[in-house]
């Protein structure tokens, strides 16, 4: 039986995906897991490769367009059930899952009607359960990634340093450029703009 970790990276900003990512621990696990945040950038990047090199992981990914349709917490429980559904297919049966372990205070257990296996939620989980920690790594790295790719093509907003949060500099390019299709028209700074 094995347990998978799960945690997202992306609910607060004001544009991009929201990105889970589920992780089945290798043995050894790699060394100094962490709570993403607490990590600097060039640990994480360094864990990112260890995580992807030696255990069992994927990603699951919901676009702008999706998170307006649904809400972010709907979004957010979408993300979970993908990244847990894509890494159950590369086990193919191999192992059966006997928990997954979630960071926060809630799951997408009863939330989505695909979500089918048993599920724990942890509060600050990404500190405490190394899975969740190594998930943590996946998803943060994963969808600074796209944030930086997304720069390229819409470079007002330094998404390549605010990762689409609402910083002092990206509200004010919003103001001046309008939002791009990669924001979301749901979040408030962004929705008030269509109302001006």
């Amino acid at each position: 039986m094995v347990t998978i970790g799960v945690d997202e990276a992306g609910r607060g900003p004001l544009a991009g995906p929201v990105v889970a990512a589920a992780v089945v621990l290798c043995k050894p696990r790699p060394s100094g897991l962490d709570d993403s945040k607490k990590l600097s950038a060039k640990r994480r990047a360094e864990l990112e490769e260890a995580i992807k090199r030696r255990c069992r992981w994927a990603v699951g990914v919901v676009e702008p367009d999706e998170i307006d349709r649904l809400n972010i917490f709907g979004a957010t429980m979408l993300a979970m059930t993908l990244a847990v559904a894509a890494l159950c297919e590369q086990l193919a049966g191999d192992e059966a899952v006997g928990e997954v372990l979630i960071d926060g205070n809630m799951t997408p257990h009863g939330r989505r009607s695909e979500w089918c296996w048993p599920a724990r939620p942890i509060v600050g989980g990404d500190a405490i359960e190394p899975c969740i920690s190594a998930a943590s790594i996946i998803a943060k790295e994963h969808r600074d990634r796209i944030m930086r790719a997304a720069a390229l093509e819409h470079p007002h907003y330094g998404w390549e340093r605010n990762a689409g949060y609402g910083t002092p500099e990206h509200l004010a390019a919003l103001r001046v450029h309008g939002a791009s299709p990669l924001h979301r028209r749901s979040f408030a700074p962004v929705a008030q703009l269509q109302l001006l």
